[in-house]
């Protein structure tokens, strides 16, 4: 037990004794989010955790995220749970670290900024209505429609167009492969590598197949965009600019694994949490008829009968302010595990090197001291006035640091595009009975889909 004569530096966080880490494993592979905010609400902003052969600290302050992602970034990489999805991710921009990392993000970076994504603005209105018509097709059918696959299948279509130049809806099959990559990766997140990955189960054979596929559909890109016309020289699409800059690898091998780990990482990381978003957008607006009365109205009054343009985000204020809620209760990516790599003193608790600590949007945006009746659904949180007293590291959906995600602005122009395109003219509804549960893979999705009726207002 530390006594309370150590200094400062020196002290440990509370948490639950040893003899507790059998039951907690347990749980957190039942139910990680319930742990996460059961042991915050008993031990507070700072707990140790032990989990069988590891201890876990948990911090869960504003306070304490901007010291690890802003203050001190060099000293956390990336840790527990992306150290063994590697092996299904490889080293793409969301996993790699150092002189790789920083290699990637040059690479990558260019492709995002705000007025190169704003030129994407009309082929992201046109996937956005595009979707909203089809569904439109299928109003008043009692059979439901799977509101994450049409999620899914639109932000992949956005991804393609926008970061690729290509129509991935040519590749059948990779939503499907995805799936089997982020099973695998919390699989392996949850057994911290202790189930050999060369077992036969079904799970892993899985993922090999998915694996493959997905090498094919990289290996098919590159081919494609190599023997188009002018080439790639000079175009500012991900394909051309990885190509250029795999090409400088001496090892022809090496640079074909890059461009594998870090085109999968973007296809996966740029449509699932933005898919996972959307999801959840309806089902809340589902949930609260009054939000979701004011999000049409607005949609009515600013769009009309048009396809939105880049200028309409400054008018969909309330319908931004939509997404901002749904991602402060269902943050997509909602844990941002950390491996300390020298002591360090973080909040006043001492966190030795090597110690696996983790940040959780999802409890932090829960925070009752500076989240009134956290658990309540209120866009209006995110007015100017309301906001002004709130601390930055409060809200994190896209983290913060060097590590800040790169596509925040492509996410966010993409969820309010399309929740106005759906909702001037559709009313979503959960079929009868369904019962909605978070799963918390590398995204935090809704676990088994989510049926929903469509109908025309």
């Amino acid at each position: 037990m530390t006594s309370l004569a150590e200094p400062p530096s020196r002290l440990h966080p509370p948490g639950p004794s040893s003899w507790s880490a059998p039951g907690l494993l347990s749980r957190m592979a039942r139910n990680r989010l319930d742990v996460m905010r059961s042991v915050s609400a008993r031990y507070g902003d700072a707990v140790r955790l032990p989990l069988g052969p590891k201890t876990l600290y948990f911090f869960n302050h504003p306070d304490h995220a901007k010291h690890v992602l802003t203050e001190n970034p060099g000293n956390y990489h990336k840790g527990i749970g992306l150290v063994h999805a590697r092996r299904t991710l490889g080293d793409g921009l969301l996993t790699s670290e150092g002189e790789l990392w920083q290699k990637q993000r040059k690479t990558i970076q260019p492709v995002f900024q705000a007025r190169r994504i704003a030129r994407q603005a009309g082929a992201i209105a046109e996937e956005a209505v595009g979707m909203a018509d089809r569904l439109q097709a299928i109003a008043g059918r009692d059979e439901p429609v799977d509101i994450r696959h049409e999620m899914t299948e639109l932000t992949l279509g956005v991804l393609g167009r926008t970061l690729l130049d290509t129509d991935l809806s040519e590749f059948g099959g990779i939503g499907d492969a995805f799936e089997a990559v982020q099973d695998q990766a919390i699989f392996e997140m949850m057994s911290l590598g202790a189930v050999p990955t060369w077992m036969p189960l079904p799970r892993q054979l899985r993922f090999r197949r998915a694996r493959n596929e997905l090498q094919d559909v990289v290996d098919r890109l590159v081919a494609r965009r190599r023997a188009e016309p002018g080439g790639f020289e000079g175009r500012d699409d991900v394909v051309s600019r990885l190509i250029t800059s795999t090409s400088q690898e001496s090892d022809p091998r090496v640079g074909r694994q890059r461009m594998r780990d870090e085109l999968v990482t973007l296809l996966l990381a740029g449509h699932e949490t933005t898919a996972s978003t959307l999801t959840w957008a309806f089902y809340l607006l589902d949930q609260h008829r009054e939000v979701w009365d004011r999000v049409h109205a607005e949609a009515v009054e600013v769009l009309g009968d048009r396809t939105p343009v880049y200028e309409d985000l400054h008018q969909l204020r309330y319908t931004a302010m939509v997404v901002d809620e749904v991602m402060r209760l269902y943050p997509p990516v909602w844990l941002l595990p950390r491996i300390a790599q020298g002591d360090d003193d973080v909040g006043g608790y001492h966190v030795p090197a090597g110690a696996d600590l983790v940040l959780c949007p999802y409890t932090l945006h829960r925070h009752p001291e500076f989240w009134p009746d956290p658990d309540r659904f209120d866009p209006t949180r995110f007015e100017p006035g309301n906001a002004a007293d709130r601390p930055r590291y409060a809200y994190i959906p896209f983290g913060a640091g060097p590590r800040f995600c790169v596509g925040n602005n492509l996410g966010l122009m993409e969820a309010v595009f399309v929740i106005a395109a759906v909702a001037r003219r559709l009313r979503l509804s959960v079929r009868p009975g369904h019962r909605v549960v978070p799963e918390p893979m590398l995204t935090l999705r809704i676990r088994g889909g989510l049926p929903m009726h469509v109908h025309a207002v």
